[in-house]
Formats: C-alpha cells, structure tokens, sequence
C-alpha cells in the first residue's frame, strides 16, 4: 500500500492536536507496512524547521514541506468578502504546493491520496488530474460545525455577521467536498453519523487518533495535588473560549472552597491577554517545554469545551498519562470512557465546580479514575492497532 499524506502544517515536532494526528497516522501507518510519502505546507504561523525534523522520519516518510505565510489579516478578511470562496480554505492554497504536489504525483503511483484535513482539499482536481489514486479526506474535525457551535456564544455582532458568511460558505465547501472524494475518514464516530445523517453517500470510516502507549509514562516530580489545568494551544478559538469559561463561571467559587487551588493555563501561542492576568491562584505557561513533566507536575485535568468538533488529542494524551479529566460532552467527543469511572462529563458551571471540587478532596475517587482512564487507553488508542485497521479499509477501498 503506497499513500500520499498531504498536510496544512509540518507535524514534527508533533505539539499540538493536529500535528499529533498527522505524526502519529505517517508513523502508525509505516509501521503497520505502508510506504507513505508526506508533503506538507509549513506555515508562517506553526514553522517548523526541516533541519529539526529526523533523519530517520524524513526517511521512513518520504517528507518534504513548503513554505508559506497562510496568517490571516483585516486585509484578507475584507477582500474575501468579494469572492464566493471560504476564507477559511483559499488561505491554504498556493501554486508553490500545487506544484511540488504534480511533481511527486508524476513520480510515483500511489494506491491513496490521504488530505489531512479539509483545508488542502482545494487540490482535490489536481489530484485527480494526475493520479488514478483514490482520495480519502481525513476529517480531522466537522469544520462548519465548530463555528456554528461558536456562533451560539459570540456577543460581538460585527463578527458575528462576518462568521456567519463565512460558515455558510464553509458549510457549502465541506459538504461538496465529502461527496467529491472516494472516502471519508472521521477521527470519532459523532463525526461520521453527523456526515451519514447529512445524507452523504461517500463511504465513511472512523479511526481515532491512536498513540504510542508504551511511551506514556510520567517521570517522577512533586506532584501539586491542589493544582487544576487546562492545556491546549491557545491559539484555538475553542481553547480561548474555553478557559474564558472557566475563568468566569466557576474559577471563582472553586477558589473560596479550596483556598490552596491552583488554576494552571498552559499551551502555545498564549495571547497577551492571558499572559497579563492578575488573578489570585492563577498561573499562567506558555510553550512547556516537557509535556510529560507538565503532567507529573500538576493534577486535575480540565477540559471545559462550549465549541469544536471532532476529538481532542490532549484528552488521549492525558487518558494514557493516567489523569483525571473533567470534560464537557462536546470536549470529550469520540471519546466513550464511562462517566464516573474513566472520566468526569459536566456540561454546566454547577456540574463542574462540584466535579472538581470532589476530586480535589477525594483522593481515593482521583486515584480511581486516573489507574481507569490508562487502562481505558491501554485497550483503545495503541496505534499500531488503529494504523492497521485503517490500512484494512483502504485495502479494502483500493480492491
């Protein structure tokens, strides 16, 4: 099996949800027998040095990455409104990528062409023009559907009536696009049965983010058993809205109750609004330059989502590192650890603030979770496992 993995961002080092997904799939898959060839967009915004990415990767990938500056700008934004395109999607193509992507389809014949995501499906007629491979689209997530979900809660209506042109025409894009392809592949089954109930008739596959398992294991370090943390890039939307959340409808009362709580945020890209907080008990981290220490260090995982779609990596990476997490339904989408006893759902201020209060006092309860949640992820994320069911489909989509 020979497939062609294109991307929207370089994924080593893999530290963020996205390039996790793509690093952990070109790996997983290598490892399960393919040959994978990986051309990536590296962005202005996420760079990503070539020279840091290791020869052995590079090799076992095939990988090769251009540069481009895709940054949104007030410019842009405006511009776009004179065109029928999603600014969203016409940010990502370039003639640059077009190109390289040509070249490497006249090189080699592949069996499948796998877009990472629905950003590089703009190159879906190039494809096809060159190559007899059959395109899958990774959906990494619903992508209308988190602005959508965003819209519910944005109080600005300048911005609201702006998002909203823009979701109607990603909407359009997204929806034309899972009909275009030969297959789609959903990273959790909410995803899938969205796109089967939309009366999609392209064939739909979910295979989850898997990980490493055997590397999931905390370091030793002091561990602060009062300390609560969210951590995610901080350049999401949904991550922002998120901890705004937090911060304003429960932070405060878990605060009075437990007076020694400390609330950690920590991820890349922190916008300086976070960094120049004043709060009492917050603290604030950018760029943690050892995951897994990060991790050791503190103790009740926060996953307080209002919006996005699709699965949260952190919540894979955490349930494999043995936190407990408290999570939203819509944060712990794809995910169907049982409530109570591998994770903790609550969708409201109340739910959360009792949640996390009871597990800051509960030492025993944490205990339970956090030795259920990595026996969770021992059974269901090895991605050696997920990699080679993958494979089986497209062998499947192929023949």
């Amino acid at each position: 099996m020979k497939i062609l993995q294109i991307c929207n961002k370089a994924p080593y080092p893999a530290n963020d949800g996205s390039s996790i997904a793509i690093y952990n799939m070109a790996t997983g898959l290598v490892a399960a027998g393919a040959e994978v060839h990986l051309l990536t967009i590296n962005t202005k915004k996420h760079f990503k040095s070539d020279k840091d990415v290791p020869l052995e990767l590079k090799n076992k990938t095939n990988y090769k990455s251009v540069f481009k500056n895709t940054n949104t700008s007030a410019l842009g934004a405006l511009l776009n409104l004179f065109t029928a395109k999603s600014y969203f999607i016409s940010r990502f193509y370039f003639k640059e990528f077009e190109t390289e992507l040509i070249n490497k389809l006249k090189e080699s014949t592949f069996d499948i062409v796998q877009l990472e995501g629905l950003f590089m499906a703009e190159y879906i007629s190039a494809i096809k023009a060159h190559s007899k491979a059959k395109v899958v689209l990774r959906a990494h997530n619903i992508e209308y559907l988190i602005w959508e979900r965003h819209l519910l809660i944005e109080k600005s209506l300048i911005t609201k009536f702006y998002l909203n042109i823009q979701k109607e025409r990603l909407k359009i894009f997204e929806l034309a696009t899972f009909k275009k392809v030969d297959a789609v592949v959903t990273i959790t089954a909410a995803d899938q049965q969205f796109i089967e109930k939309a009366g999609i008739k392209t064939k739909v596959f979910t295979s989850i983010t898997g990980v490493n398992i055997s590397e999931y294991n905390l370091p030793d370090a002091q561990k602060n058993l009062k300390s609560i943390f969210c951590f995610g890039s901080m350049d999401w939307m949904p991550n922002q809205e998120a901890v705004d959340w937090f911060l304003e409808n429960c932070w405060h009362k878990i605060k009075v109750v437990n007076p020694e709580c400390t609330f950690v945020i920590a991820g890349r890209n922190m916008p300086e609004r976070y960094k120049s907080l004043n709060l009492n008990g917050v603290q604030v981290i950018e760029n943690v330059s050892d995951n897994k220490l990060f991790y050791a260090q503190h103790h009740i995982m926060l996953v307080p989502l209002l919006s996005g779609s699709g699965l949260r990596i952190k919540i894979i990476e955490g349930m494999s590192l043995g936190k407990a997490i408290v999570s939203t339904a819509i944060g712990a989408e794809g995910v169907f650890a049982e409530h109570g006893k591998e994770i903790i759902i609550a969708n409201t201020s109340t739910e959360f603030i009792d949640a996390v209060d009871q597990l800051l006092n509960n030492q025993n309860l944490t205990e339970s979770i956090e030795i259920n949640a990595k026996n969770y992820a021992k059974l269901n994320f090895n991605n050696l496992e997920v990699s080679t069911k993958l494979l089986g489909f497209y062998n499947s989509l192929v023949n």
